[in-house]
């Protein structure tokens, strides 16, 4: 008796998501993340690359400073640059606007998109500082200031949807609606936005992604509830694809800037944040994402030809990947 594979029947599929002017898809699944043999899995997960308004400091120390030396001071270099790395999409953080940091106002955010956006042609996400106070006066003057751009909107939370959710619908362009890891805050979240008028493709979910340790368990098993929901039951109030803004959440933990003198047994510091970057990463594509947002350019070729070996069986290269040594803990 030959072996026949058990498989699951679908009802449902998530919500296909253009991105940008070019019109880049994310979602249209129709299964599970790389269970091809049970549905059509017509786009692969996207990923992009974090940039900041402003330079960073200490938390770019090291290993990212490196990778990025020269542009962190400019935002449109620094988006050419990502792009140059392989970043399909630019993720472009209002780190300035913060109030506990420069408080940066509307025009400087206006000002500094218009630098990332003439500097790339692909697509561009907007991202706040999740106060939603100062991210509804950010968001809305940038929205209105470039007009169908189909910019991506975040985070958009139950505080400030009304305010961003009306300027994205006026102006074309597409929300991350960000809830605390929560299935039914998800779900609330997604039907007020579409209440306001804006349409299923035009909404991603963003789970709120925390760095390794429990933070990524629990992302994890709120992503697979959201996946089971949209695919196995069909509710289309969960049926849009999912991001992961995992690169800050790793880059900002200690043990990514201790030195390996001090702590030879967390490995060598050059490579241990990529490759902390790297094993959340996998892991959020077993969940069922469909956008990640890495920090370093190695986690995002990594991540690549990891997709790219599960997807389509094409050999990881070892030319230009560096060796990677191994501590023995006594």
């Amino acid at each position: 008796m030959s072996f026949q594979l058990k498989t699951v029947k679908y009802s449902g599929k998530i919500n296909q998501t253009p991105l940008g002017t070019e019109k880049i898809l994310i979602g249209g699944q129709e299964a599970y993340n790389f269970h091809d043999f049970e549905g059509k899995l017509p786009n692969k997960a996207k990923l992009a690359l974090q940039v900041y308004d402003t330079d960073p400091g200490e938390t770019y120390e090291g290993p990212l400073a490196e990778a990025f030396a020269g542009v962190l001071n400019d935002p449109g270099a620094w988006a050419k640059k990502a792009v140059e790395y392989g970043a399909d999409i630019v993720s472009f953080h209002l780190k300035g606007s913060d109030p506990n940091d420069l408080n940066t106002g509307p025009e400087e955010a206006v000002a500094n998109v218009r630098k990332v956006l003439d500097a790339v042609n692909v697509p561009v996400i907007v991202f706040g500082v999740d106060n939603p106070d100062k991210d509804k006066d950010t968001l809305s003057a940038v929205a209105e200031a470039f007009a169908g751009k189909n910019l991506i909107l975040g985070p958009v939370t139950d505080k400030n949807y009304k305010a961003i959710g009306a300027q994205a619908l006026a102006y074309g362009h597409s929300v991350i609606a960000r809830t605390p890891i929560d299935v039914n805050l998800a779900k609330q979240l997604n039907i007020l936005l579409m209440d306001l008028g804006l349409t299923p493709d035009k909404i991603i979910i963003d789970p709120n992604t925390g760095g390794l340790g429990y933070g990524m368990e629990y992302c994890y098993s709120v992503m697979e509830r959201i996946n089971m929901a949209a695919l196995i039951q069909s509710d289309d109030k969960l049926q849009q694809p999912i991001i992961n803004i995992l690169g800050e959440e790793i880059w900002k933990t200690k043990e990514t800037h201790q030195p390996t003198t001090e702590y030879p047994t967390l490995g060598d510091r050059v490579f241990r944040g990529v490759l902390m970057e790297v094993t959340e990463a996998v892991a959020l594509l077993s969940a069922g994402t469909s956008l990640l947002v890495l920090a370093h350019p190695t986690s995002l070729q990594l991540v690549r030809e990891y997709i790219d070996l599960v997807v389509e069986g094409t050999p990881v290269p070892t030319e230009g990947f560096p060796d990677v040594p191994i501590t023995a803990i006594s």
